[in-house]
């Protein structure tokens, strides 16, 4: 089926090519699967947490590298590191190869460069700048996961202060997100100096005093050219999503090594009122690359309604309490976004945004592709 563009416009910018490496072009990644799940790996102390807030996100998340992620650079493979200046560490025992920095377990997920984080009230999607894999020291998926899990820190200990139904305080993501760059920074330093920049996306839930009740509300920091879209499904609205933020073209801001930006200079953050039932996507750049906002809108919502149809059939229940529609929303936008990626004749938003800069290329854009989905809900009681 012919897939039609929609009519845009474009601002042209310079292109610095010293400081940007083209990817190579090439129709099919080294990874045959994609992988899932519905939560992203807590430590045993956060398990066990009883959660403050009154609202909380139904998720899911699917990913498809382009090529298999790179280990996390030695000496990972010692025990847990108690401070900065000790080696980013990995746990020795055979059965333990999780990752951790300071102490403490480095949370998410890596996916190729990019990286994942899903939590009942924060979710995030960093890419990580795969030309840092051609650097000495370089790693841009140590700094993408990083930035996350020190993101998610902040953001867990700002939820402990302010999430409570009777406060009326604040979160502030954009500080947040400053400290987990200052402390990624220092992690990465030497004597354990590793090279890398990231973008960063993050969505985070809470709420907001409204006449006698309490309603949902999103906070979404956005630095680069990763993307947070808000889906009403039952209307096919895009509610909200992020603006790309570009140097030039696919050149995105990004942190870390040599980079002049930061969050507190540029990151930018929305707070946006949402719905109980509202899609909450965070996705990295893989998928608006490749897939045009309409077609997201609507293989989520055609998604919602198979699994709707699907366990209305086997279960005769309510299928709207049933568990697994964000993890099937994931993947299938994840997988429409890999056929085009991996189709060279295919007509894509890089493919147009190439065009409009002077460039001579077809086809969909071969890239890691991360989709975070998570669903606005009201605890019971």
């Amino acid at each position: 089926m012919h897939r039609h563009r929609p009519i845009t416009s474009f601002l042209n910018v310079r292109r610095h090519q010293s400081l940007y490496l083209p990817p190579a072009r090439q129709w099919r990644s080294s990874q045959t699967t994609i992988s899932e799940g519905t939560k992203t790996p807590l430590p045993e102390a956060a398990l066990g947490q009883k959660p403050k807030s009154p609202f909380y996100f139904d998720t899911g998340y699917a990913l498809y590298a382009k090529r298999p992620s790179r280990p996390f650079p030695p000496p990972f493979l010692s025990t847990p590191s108690g401070s900065f200046s000790d080696p980013l560490s990995t746990h020795n025992r055979s059965r333990d190869r999780r990752s951790y920095v300071n102490g403490e377990m480095i949370r998410g997920i890596t996916n190729g460069d990019d990286a994942v984080l899903v939590g009942e009230n924060f979710i995030g999607a960093n890419d990580g700048v795969g030309a840092w894999a051609q650097k000495p020291r370089g790693h841009a998926a140590l700094w993408s996961r990083l930035i996350l899990h020190f993101w998610a820190l902040e953001a867990e200990r700002g939820a402990s202060v302010i999430s409570t139904a009777s406060t009326s305080l604040e979160p502030n993501p954009v500080a947040y997100l400053q400290t987990a760059y200052e402390h990624t920074l220092e992690a990465t330093a030497a004597p354990n100096e590793w090279k890398g920049t990231t973008t960063a996306c993050g969505a985070l839930l809470h709420h907001v005093h409204e006449a006698a009740s309490l309603e949902p509300v999103l906070y979404v920091t956005n630095l680069g050219d990763s993307q947070v879209m808000v889906v009403r499904p039952e209307t096919q609205d895009i509610v909200y999503k992020t603006t790309e933020q570009w140097h030039w073209f696919d050149c995105p801001r990004q942190l870390g090594t040599n980079s002049p930006d930061t969050p507190q200079a540029n990151a930018v953050m929305d707070k946006i009122k949402i719905r109980e039932g509202d899609v909450v996507l965070a996705m990295s750049d893989g998928v608006v690359d490749n897939l045009w906002e309409h077609e997201i809108v609507q293989n989520v919502h055609e998604s919602m309604q198979r699994f709707t149809h699907k366990n209305q059939n086997e279960a005769g229940g309510d299928a709207q309490e049933a568990d697994g529609r964000m993890l099937d929303v994931a993947k299938e936008l994840v997988e429409a976004a890999r056929n085009i990626a991996e189709d060279p004749y295919a007509e894509s938003p890089f493919m147009e945004r190439a065009v409009e800069e002077g460039l001579a290329m077809e086809g969909g854009k071969l890239d890691d592709i991360s989709v975070v989905a998570a669903l606005c809900r009201r605890r019971k009681g």
